[in-house]
């Protein structure tokens, strides 16, 4: 049994504010793609997609004369380090298992090296699931941060992929 499901995470209004402006598509589909990575390695697919789904909360856009500037974004950003914080408060506050909790807050910490200087870091293989499913997802000038998908449909989806690592869980 898990202590939280990506649904419940979703239903936080933390989670609402901060993943739907940073792109819930996006986070839906690195979300489904951590799953299956992490699966693929014998991970725990809980934890990959719950890194996923959250990889990019800590995002702070970025406008320049009323549009989002990629570059600016791209010169200041420490969307990483935000987000491995909010994302262990959330997880922490919504009852998640800490050792958890911190092993996906350090998923999200290093599911980029856009804020260190050198760019060169040792991952874990759940860090390293995180980052390759988000560059799956990529599109250049950080339009995957742009696709929209309504509530109803990412619920949907959310729903599914619980309902798959329950399965795995099981079994």
């Amino acid at each position: 049994m898990r202590d939280v499901k990506l649904v419940d995470i979703f239903n936080h209004h933390i989670t609402r504010k901060y993943v739907i402006r940073s792109g819930l598509s996006h986070a839906i589909a690195v979300s489904y793609h951590s799953f299956r990575l992490g699966k693929e390695r014998g991970l725990d697919v809980d934890s990959a997609a719950k890194a996923g789904f959250l990889h990019d909360i800590g995002h702070y856009t970025w406008y320049k004369d009323g549009k989002w500037n990629y570059d600016l974004y791209k010169q200041n950003d420490i969307h990483a380090i935000k987000g491995a914080e909010r994302a262990h408060k959330l997880l922490i506050r919504l009852g998640e298992n800490p050792i958890k909790a911190k092993e996906i807050a350090l998923a999200i910490l290093f599911h980029t090296d856009s804020f260190l200087p050198g760019g060169n870091v040792i991952r874990t293989p759940l860090q390293t699931v995180i980052k390759l499913a988000d560059e799956k997802d990529e599109e250049e000038g950080g339009l995957h941060h742009t696709r929209t998908l309504s509530i109803k449909r990412a619920l949907e989806s959310l729903e599914r992929l619980d309902q798959r690592i329950d399965h795995l869980k099981q079994n």
